[in-house]
């Protein structure tokens, strides 16, 4: 028996939405306090993630904030010829305050604020939630620029991010405000069906993981919104159940796997050992999950 569209449309309700935007106002208050120790830089602070772009569910609670030095910058050279790259360097000196400089200063901020509800994690500063407050996780970045041509500083052309390092101090770049300006514009137009369906598959990853049928981070939501931004507009229409079934057949019977991108199109979304892609293997055991949940509903 399949799972009734009555269910899907509870699936399809967007999560928390007031308690969220409490917690996001709060933290981007205590990040633009007047004494911060950055508060003469030059720095934006933004939403990203689930709650950021409306597809967050009742069961996701984190509220993902960035803060993106804008004084400080990393590239990616490797598509310039050499003249081009010493252009870059002769007009980009080395940055006197670092991206670790930054991390430090915001990290003495939220502790000065949260206190011991402050913890470092693996790619960002952690701040438990407490009362009201929902659980908040810190994105400490620089500008990132994958660079296509460079003349001079008023004749260039790159593709503009952010990048972060991991515990382990690995590179990690990504592209938030193009992730989000597509979703919302396919949003748009497919009637405003993409994101609903979103929550819908998000919903059935929580019910998998709550049967024991899948874990968890076998399906990022990041990469479950990059999923369903590669199926066709045409797609997605009529009602939830015929939505859903629609995409699960195009992206069994239709789809090139290989050729689907990430919903910032900088990145393919299904590729082995990548910081910023999906593992094929654990893509496909989410899938697999799903078509069990959909054939055995009861």
């Amino acid at each position: 028996m399949a799972i009734p569209n009555s269910q899907l449309e509870i699936w399809s309700h967007q999560g928390s939405i007031k308690q969220s935007s409490d917690t996001y106002k709060n933290v981007k208050n205590v990040l633009g306090s007047n004494n911060a120790p950055y508060s003469n830089k030059s720095y934006d602070v933004f939403l990203q993630g689930s709650y950021g772009n409306d597809t967050n569910i009742y069961a996701e609670s984190d509220v993902d904030v960035v803060i993106r030095l804008n004084d400080c910058m990393q590239s990616d050279l490797t598509k310039l010829p050499q003249e081009q790259k010493d252009a870059y360097h002769n007009t980009y000196p080395n940055a006197v305050y670092t991206h670790s400089d930054f991390k430090s200063d915001i990290m003495g901020v939220l502790k000065e604020n949260y206190g011991s509800d402050v913890s470092v994690g693996n790619k960002a500063i952690e701040i438990s939630a407490n009362d009201n407050r929902r659980k908040s996780d810190v994105i400490v970045a620089i500008q990132y620029r994958r660079y296509y041509k460079f003349m001079d500083r008023y004749d260039q052309s790159y593709d503009k991010g952010i990048c972060f390092f991991d515990s382990d101090d690995n590179r990690i770049a990504n592209y938030p405000e193009q992730h989000s300006k597509n979703l919302t514009s396919k949003h748009q137009n497919t009637d405003n069906w993409l994101k609903p369906m979103v929550r819908i598959f998000k919903n059935i990853r929580e019910k998998l993981v709550e049967m024991d049928l899948l874990k968890k981070e076998k399906a990022p939501s990041y990469y479950i919104e990059g999923l369903l931004y590669n199926v066709p507009d045409s797609k997605l229409t009529t009602s939830y159940e015929d939505c859903f079934i629609n995409i699960m057949n195009w992206i069994q019977k239709e789809a090139n796997k290989n050729k689907l991108v990430c919903a910032n199109e900088q990145y393919y979304l299904l590729r082995e050992n990548s910081q910023v892609a999906w593992s094929p293997e654990d893509c496909e055991a989410f899938l697999e999950a799903v078509i069990k949940l959909w054939n055995n509903w009861h």
